[in-house]
């Protein structure tokens, strides 16, 4: 393990660029995916089909395809956009749908006779979600959404494994080709550092759920 304490700065360096990527892309995955399903639920038939289209289009498209897409196919097209930039709109985009369809899981979990009463005071179609059914619907699907953040925690190691992010994969990749007599300990401790973030995260989800059936 000589090879992971040496090169430990490196994997604190990959670590916070996963850390990073994770906390944008999620946070865009979640406003976006929020958007989709209030889409998926709209009264107007025209947004219920783009929302759609656009989940079994991404849900079924690999991760590798999203991200040179934005990372190569966007500069080729004319796109400034930083590497990194373009890593965290391939997982927002590509984290979207599962988020969008954990939140029509709970949406349809939701009473009709919440959103009846709300539309009965005079509510939209925009309040009525907005206030009534999605705050109700997070609450059912949070250890849903978090199982969610730990896939993508994990697929946060694509866009290093392209090769235009030096995030812990990346640092993991270019240590093992350095240190060909070490990989296992090298791959060991990348390993340790994506556990540090998906297994607090599991314990977590694990312990919202029983909490939330025993509440039910």
């Amino acid at each position: 393990m000589d090879v992971v304490i040496a090169n430990l700065p490196l994997y604190l360096e990959g670590f916070s660029v996963t850390l990073l990527l994770l906390a944008v892309g999620g946070l865009g995955a979640l406003v976006l995916g929020t958007l989709i399903a209030a889409m998926r639920i709209s009264p107007i038939a025209t947004l219920r089909v783009i929302a759609t289209v656009y989940t079994e289009i991404i849900r079924n498209t690999p991760l590798t395809l999203v991200v040179i897409f934005c990372a190569i196919i966007l500069p080729i097209l004319g796109s400034e956009l930083p590497y990194l930039i373009a890593g965290m709109i391939a997982l927002a985009v590509y984290t979207s749908p599962f988020i969008a369809e954990a939140l029509r899981s709970g949406i349809n979990g939701v009473p009709v006779g919440q959103a009846e009463a709300a539309r009965s005071l005079g509510l939209g179609f925009g309040l009525t979600v907005s206030l009534i059914v999605l705050p109700q619907a997070f609450r059912m699907t949070i250890p849903p959404l978090i199982n969610v953040l730990i896939a993508l925690t994990k697929n946060t190691s694509v866009v290093g494994g392209v090769g235009f992010v030096s995030e812990l994969f990346g640092v993991g990749r270019t240590l093992a080709n350095a240190n060909g007599d070490a990989v296992i300990a090298v791959l060991i401790g990348v390993a340790f550092f994506y556990l540090i973030v998906t297994v607090p995260l599991g314990l977590l989800a694990t312990k919202l759920e029983r909490k939330w059936v025993v509440q039910r």
